[in-house]
């Protein structure tokens, strides 16, 4: 961080005004380094890494459950929960990620599939029994309440210390903490409410 902004937008302010106020002379170049070198490699390396461990979670659920359909329904909740994260940013018009934050949203992400994984399993579970969907759904939704609760529980609290640090390494702690701890609260309302609802739509199509 420099004087409360992260290094990324802080160098990019610093190489405007350089190259709007400096003249180099012919055979003299500006480069930037050290950690900030280090920033921009890290980041692109986790462009690749990203899409790889989202794909990777999708090839799991689609071997879970052995249909694309319910897998896609569980996955669902990993844009969603993204989107609770990245929205206010987009509004107080802060448009970049830390480092720290690309891997709590790969973390993030892992938290919000396990949930999905818990729920839409037992609803399955019941109907191979034989029941309705409709009752399916409801039972399933009201026995997974505590665990699915519980997991996001310990996984945010987890996480509190990190988002309150203003020593030693915030500038890398708060963004994933913070990444974490709201992206796990809107994948729990996705996975109690949103979650049995598009079950529902999807396998009312599929009869």
């Amino acid at each position: 961080m420099c004087g409360g902004r992260d290094l990324g937008s802080f160098v990019e302010d610093v190489q405007k005004i350089v190259h709007e106020q400096a003249k180099l002379p012919p055979g003299y170049w500006l480069d930037y380094g050290g950690t900030f070198e280090q920033m921009i490699s890290a980041r692109a390396r986790l462009m690749v890494v990203v899409p790889v461990a989202l794909l990777l979670i999708f090839g799991l659920l689609f071997m879970a459950f052995n249909s694309a359909r319910a897998a896609l329904i569980v996955f669902s909740g990993v844009p969603l929960a993204a989107a609770r994260v990245g929205l206010p940013r987009w509004r107080c018009g802060i448009f970049r990620f830390p480092i720290s934050a690309g891997v709590g949203f790969i973390a993030l992400s892992g938290v919000a599939v396990l949930n999905g994984v818990v729920m839409i399993s037992f609803i399955r579970d019941l109907q191979a029994q034989g029941k309705p969907l409709n009752e399916a759904i409801m039972e399933g939704a009201l026995t997974r309440l505590r665990p699915v609760l519980m997991t996001a529980l310990v996984a945010s609290l987890g996480f509190v210390p990190m988002a309150f640090n203003i020593g030693a390494g915030a500038e890398v702690q708060r963004p994933l903490a913070t990444v974490v701890i709201g992206g796990i609260i809107s994948s729990t309302i996705l996975t109690l409410l949103v979650l049995p609802a598009l079950y529902k739509w999807f396998a009312g199509k599929k009869s």
